[in-house]
């Protein structure tokens, strides 16, 4: 955030440098541009780096209320989860279901995070610190699997492009029409920059967007976009304001500060990871797993 000597730099509507969020977006969209058009395995490698990341972020976080959670183990299983889901269900010969794996690897993360919790020793907290890895593993590594589930079939990269696109829609769409129209505060309690004007926008902007993506990358009838669009953009917003809760509750701006001039990883994976789930649910009710 600009300092007031900085006017330049403001912007006082949507709460956020634009060409500093931009120019990171940019950065991180490059390895996914590279992993969905031509290596598979490079993004789903890429992705699960990023929510690795995000696993320390969010325990770090959680620490600062005195909620310490078993942030080894959740990375590992993040990463197990996420590679395993990929692997079983791009390679449906090798005999293990996608629901199977992710039982047992989101299950073994639990039990392996109280365990680590055990070997602490000492029980004051122990409540508390089960309850944030737990947070964690629902939050992260149970959520983002779907994106693992969404690349596997044979248009995964197009359903994957199509989601990410609804997303950018609807954060561009929430941000231009927040700055332009916003009057009415949408949660001025927890993010006192988003508008329901701006909201209103976001779902439009969104709706046209997944129109045109399921007609023209996913060849499928443009009107499943108006759902799709309107469930996707809901998400977004709700990730937003989730991840802006979470801050707002451990008293941080920003989750951290590992992308310079904007922040954290999830600070800009809050509105993606909600996103997907919803995604995955309309796309595999309209086209099937």
């Amino acid at each position: 955030m600009s300092h007031p000597s900085q006017p330049t730099r403001t912007t006082p509507k949507a709460g956020r440098n634009l060409p500093a969020a931009i120019g990171v977006g940019v950065a991180l969209m490059v390895p996914i541009v590279v992993g969905l058009v031509w290596f598979e395995w490079l993004f789903v490698a890429y992705v699960t780096i990023l929510l690795s990341l995000a696993v320390v972020e969010v325990a770090k976080a959680l620490a600062r209320i005195d909620m310490h959670a078993e942030w080894v183990p959740i990375v590992l299983g993040t990463i197990i989860t996420l590679v395993g889901v990929f692997v079983v269900s791009t390679y449906p010969g090798l005999g293990v279901s996608p629901m199977t794996f992710i039982v047992t690897s989101l299950g073994g993360t639990v039990l392996a995070s109280i365990l680590a919790r055990l070997f602490r020793g000492h029980p004051e907290g122990f409540v508390r610190d089960i309850a944030a890895s737990s947070l964690i593993i629902a939050y992260i590594p149970l959520i983002s699997l779907f994106v693992a589930l969404l690349i596997a079939p044979d248009n995964g990269p197009q359903r994957i492009w199509t989601i990410i696109l609804c997303v950018i829609a609807s954060d561009t769409g929430a941000y231009g029409t927040g700055v332009l129209l916003g009057r009415h505060k949408m949660a001025p309690r927890i993010s006192p920059n988003k508008t329901w004007e701006g909201f209103a926008g976001g779902v439009l902007a969104t709706v046209l967007v997944a129109s045109v993506c399921t007609q023209w990358l996913l060849g499928i009838p443009w009107w499943i976009g108006v759902p799709l669009g309107i469930l996707v953009s809901i998400a977004a917003t709700m990730g937003d304001l989730t991840e802006s809760l979470i801050k707002r509750e451990v008293g941080l701006k920003d989750m951290s500060n590992l992308l310079p001039g904007h922040g954290g990883i999830m600070d800009r994976l809050d509105s993606m990871l909600m996103a997907f789930p919803v995604g995955w649910f309309v796309l595999n009710v309209a086209m099937g797993p």
